[in-house]
Formats: C-alpha cells, sequence, structure tokens
C-alpha cells in the first residue's frame, strides 16, 4: 500500500477503525481533538457506533459498558481528561476485560497548557488508579509507529484481556508525515466466552469488579499479577542503536527518543561513543536491558519531556552502577538536538559528588536558563 500523508491523531483513529474498532466514545480536549472529530465521521458511515460523551467520566464508563459485551471499544483524551478516568480503568482492570486508550500528552500539571509533553509517565505507567494492576503501554516516536502500535493495541488487550495504552504527546498528535496504513480487518460477529452477551443461544454471563470476600479479591489479584508477569516475559519493546561499541548511553522514549537520535548521530560524528536505548513498551519495562546496559557503559543520560519520572524507573533497574545524568524540558517545551547534544558532551567530564540525585544536578542548570 502506498504512503500518504496523515496527521497523527487522524492516522492513530483510522489505524483503530482498521483494526476492527466497533465502538468509540469519546470527549474532545486539545491536542487529540481530531482523533474524535474523524471518528465521527468515519464510525457511522462504516455502521458502527460513535457517541460524543457529557465528559471524560461518561466516556470511560460508556467504554467499560460496551466492552463487556466483548465488542472492540476504545476511547482517547489528553492528560487532564485521563486524570478524570482513573476510576473507571480500575473498574475495567478489575472486571478483565479489554479496552484500548490513547494519551495524547500536553503540558501540566492542573490544565496546564496544550503543548506537548510527557508528563503523564507516571499516572499511566504505574498504574492509574486504585489497585494491583498494570496496562500495557506502548509510547510511538512517529505516525507510522502511532498507527502500527494503535492497530496492535487491539490484539494485546484481546490476548490478555487487559487495558493496552497508546502514550504518545503534542508532538506525534499534531505532526504530519508520510505513512502507510494497515488493512481493514473484517468485523467479528462472534463474542467471546467471557462477554456478558446472550447472543448465540448462550446464557449471559455476569461481569463484576465488586469481591466482596477478602479471599476472592485477593484470587482476582493474583490473577491478574500472574497474567502481567506473562506480558513482562513475551511484550518488552525496544529500539537500540550504535550500542555495540558505546562507552556512553541515552535513554529516551516517545518523540524525545526520535530527537535524542539526533543528538547521538551528532555526538557520533564528533567521536563521541554513545548509543541510544528507546524503550517502546513503557509497561512492561526493558528492565533487563537497561541492567544489561548499566553495566557495560561508564555512563546514561535519561531525557524527558517532564521532571524525570522514567528516570526514577531507570534508576531503579540500573541498581545505580555506573553514573546516571538526567536532561528534561517541561511545561510543553521541546528540548532541541543541541541541548541533548549539549548534555551528552557533559558525560565526558568527571562528576562531583555522584551521591546526588541527577535530578538535582539538572535542576540547578535547568532553573539557569529557565529564568
Amino acid at each position: 500500500m502506498a504512503r500518504m500523508l496523515m496527521k497523527g491523531n487522524e492516522a492513530i483513529a483510522e489505524a483503530a477503525i482498521r483494526a476492527g474498532l466497533q465502538a468509540y466514545f469519546g470527549y474532545p480536549i486539545t491536542p487529540q481533538t481530531e482523533i474524535l472529530e474523524w471518528m465521527s465521521n468515519r464510525m457511522p458511515a462504516l455502521g458502527r457506533v460513535f457517541l460524543q460523551a457529557e465528559s471524560e467520566l461518561g466516556a470511560i464508563n460508556m467504554v467499560y459498558g460496551a466492552a463487556c459485551t466483548g465488542v472492540k471499544v476504545m476511547s482517547t483524551s489528553s492528560s487532564p481528561g485521563i486524570s478524570l478516568m482513573a476510576e473507571g480503568l480500575s473498574f475495567i482492570a478489575g472486571t478483565e476485560i479489554p479496552v484500548v486508550l490513547v494519551d495524547v500528552m500536553r503540558g501540566g500539571p492542573g490544565l496546564g497548557n496544550i503543548a506537548p509533553s510527557q508528563a503523564d509517565y507516571n499516572q499511566i505507567v504505574h498504574g492509574h488508579g486504585h489497585g494491583d494492576y498494570y496496562p500495557i503501554v506502548l509510547a510511538p516516536s512517529s505516525v507510522q509507529e502511532a498507527i502500527d502500535m494503535t492497530y496492535q493495541a487491539f490484539e494485546l488487550a484481546e490476548k490478555y484481556r487487559a487495558i493496552v495504552i497508546v502514550l504518545a504527546d503534542g508532538s506525534i498528535g499534531q505532526l504530519m508525515e508520510p505513512a502507510e496504513l494497515p488493512p481493514m480487518r473484517p468485523i467479528e460477529n462472534t463474542f467471546p466466552d467471557w462477554s456478558v452477551s446472550g447472543a448465540m443461544g448462550r446464557e449471559p454471563r455476569k461481569l463484576t469488579s465488586i469481591y466482596l470476600e477478602s479471599t476472592e479479591l485477593e484470587r482476582l489479584n493474583i490473577r491478574l499479577l500472574k497474567r502481567y508477569e506473562e506480558i513482562r516475559e513475551k511484550e518488552v519493546r525496544y529500539r537500540d542503536y550504535y550500542l555495540d561499541d558505546a562507552r556512553f548511553a541515552v535513554i529516551s522514549f516517545g518523540s524525545v527518543g526520535r530527537i535524542a537520535l539526533s543528538a547521538v548521530r551528532k555526538a557520533r560524528q564528533l567521536g563521541i561513543p554513545v548509543g541510544l536505548l528507546r524503550p517502546i513498551s513503557l509497561n512492561p519495562f526493558p528492565e533487563k536491558e537497561i541492567e544489561e546496559l548499566a553495566q557495560k557503559v561508564d555512563g546514561i543520560l535519561v531525557v524527558e519531556m517532564n521532571g524525570g519520572q522514567m528516570l526514577e524507573d531507570v534508576i531503579k533497574t540500573s541498581h545505580e552502577v555506573t553514573r546516571i545524568d538526567f536532561y528534561g524540558r517541561m511545561g510543553g517545551m521541546v528540548p532541541f538536538t543541541e541541548e541533548i547534544l549539549g548534555a551528552i558532551k557533559n558525560m565526558l567530564h568527571p562528576v562531583e559528588h555522584m551521591e546526588i540525585h541527577p535530578r538535582h544536578r539538572w535542576f540547578e542548570y535547568i532553573s539557569s536558563i529557565a529564568g
């Protein structure tokens, strides 16, 4: 199929439709509203369900109800809207039903602004709701990856009866790039055994996230954690660049990982032996790969569009066996290639007081340039 120029949000929407999406519920919020707009036209034209809810709370609970019937369902939002969905997502996780969610992140905290950010890392990767459960989280760095991950998200959700979140940011949602769309999957009119549907001449089943008996609720939690262990074993995804002979490494995800790759290539031209590891699955996190990387390099630079949220996972995973630096921009500020290149060059120089947390060392520097 020929590549075409597509906007990220519209490409995500069309990828979901081609993956077999049967029902979409959402609420407009910048910078992801184009997904809703695309769905409002395409879904009814294909005889599928589209509904603009009265709020993000309404949208996620409509998703919950539809998912219980076994249809492919999704919602999309952006940072403060995702925050409103926390309770519903926990209900969905506790009911063990597949759901796909797309978060196109914006600046925060609070209402913040509509500029791109990665400040949702903690709320998405570390559960986003009460209880012991973990969603699968995929982070694209391009429009093509956003298409591919959205398409794959439905397969993963159904395979593990889990929440799968595509974690993009305003840059991915708004930029336009040549990309190739996947084929249109046929809509299946069969219902999974676990669904509440009474179709196919069978008795409807009961689905719930309420387990009043502690022993029953513990069994649910054990089941969810065992399923997550299987996910950790089988679904870790990442890309690495120039790491074979690297003395230093950059770790970055999403659109910033793409900018970091440009910085790594420039550093290579200057003779700096640096490589890049870009986590694609933020959950499950590439722990083994980062642990092994930390043992072979002299330093790791973590780059994010936040104040160092993935940084904490890198520190924990690497066991602090090597020097770790951090460079981040916040509030919707996107780092330039030259900024990251400067941070890479800093790794060539010894650092006094290595026991100081890398965020604290970075804070002194970023405060001086941020005014």
